[in-house]
């Protein structure tokens, strides 16, 4: 599939799965994310597959309560946040989003009232 120039740039990994867990997208820094796995011949592939245990019972239950997961990790001195999200078509469930990208270790936090 062609995306649009911006999602393959994009510094952040995207990878897409439909709702059984089929993984439809990944855009260029997916790619190179799982390269050692695959890469973009994981398209295709079962996500739950893709992942050890207790991962893979984790990615089960996403799929299955359609709730997001959010969280951070450390590896290679890189700090990473990770988005995991359902993702809908004309308000129906579609399947998993997940959003990886590389984060400063100290950031600003604001609290804006309205």
């Amino acid at each position: 599939m062609t995306h649009p120039p911006w999602v393959e740039e994009f510094p952040g990994a995207i990878t897409v799965s439909n709702a059984e867990g089929i993984i439809l997208e990944m855009n260029d820094a997916a790619a190179k994310s799982y390269q050692e796995d695959g890469g973009k011949a994981l398209i295709d592939s079962d996500l739950i597959e893709c992942h050890p245990e207790p991962v893979r019972d984790k990615v089960k239950r996403l799929l299955e309560t359609r709730e997001p997961n959010v969280y951070t990790f450390e590896k290679d001195g890189v700090k990473k946040l990770v988005y995991q999200s359902p993702w809908y078509q004309k308000g129906r469930h579609a399947g998993l989003m997940e959003l990886e990208i590389e984060i400063p270790f100290q950031m600003s936090h604001f609290v804006r009232d309205s």
